[in-house]
């Protein structure tokens, strides 16, 4: 098997769509059925999944057949699954910062440092919803400050219930991009 592995390594790497081609149809369903295990939602299955293909065609070179070619191709997968639930909980974590309000709770009985991390989390989303275009941050305080639902920010925005959605979800992605860089 590792033999087959090195010739089809050398023909991906040689830009072979043949094997490009046989290496998706070998490779690709035992992909998506690895991830689909661990991931629920079916649009995170296939991007992790492109994702990984992506990942694996860069480092190919690298492959030093120390394992098999799918072992190396299911590490990688591995280690997006990893990252797209870090990622997830960045936006959770982010998110409830944000629904618990932009100020500083003094409660009884918390550590300076909490209270200290608590305001330089809260200091670093203020900054940022203030360098957001002005309706993702609007709606992201419409969502997680005021804690409308999707169909009350759509009537207040004048959208519709889809076009509040789908702007709701670039405000997250376009929050959690300038947070991660922050």
């Amino acid at each position: 098997m590792i033999e087959d592995d090195k010739l089809l390594v050398q023909k991906l790497l040689s830009r072979d769509e043949a094997a490009l081609k046989r290496f998706y149809d070998i490779y690709a369903p035992k992909l998506l059925n690895f991830i689909r295990a661990k991931v629920g939602s079916e649009a995170d299955v296939e991007e992790i999944c492109q994702d990984t293909l992506f990942a694996l065609l860069e480092g190919l070179r690298d492959f030093t057949f120390q394992s098999s070619l799918k072992t190396y191709l299911f590490s990688i997968a591995h280690h997006k699954i990893v990252d797209f639930y870090r990622k997830k909980k960045l936006k959770k974590i982010v998110f409830s910062q944000i629904a618990s309000g932009l100020e500083l709770i003094r409660a009884e009985g918390v550590e300076p440092e909490e209270l200290f991390t608590r305001q330089m989390i809260t200091e670093k989303i203020t900054t940022i919803l203030k360098q957001l275009a002005p309706r993702y941050g609007q709606i992201l305080v419409l969502k997680y400050v005021e804690g409308r639902n999707v169909v009350e920010i759509a009537g207040r925005m004048s959208l519709s219930f889809k076009s509040a959605e789908s702007l709701l979800f670039r405000a997250r992605k376009a929050f959690v991009k300038l947070y991660e860089e922050k």
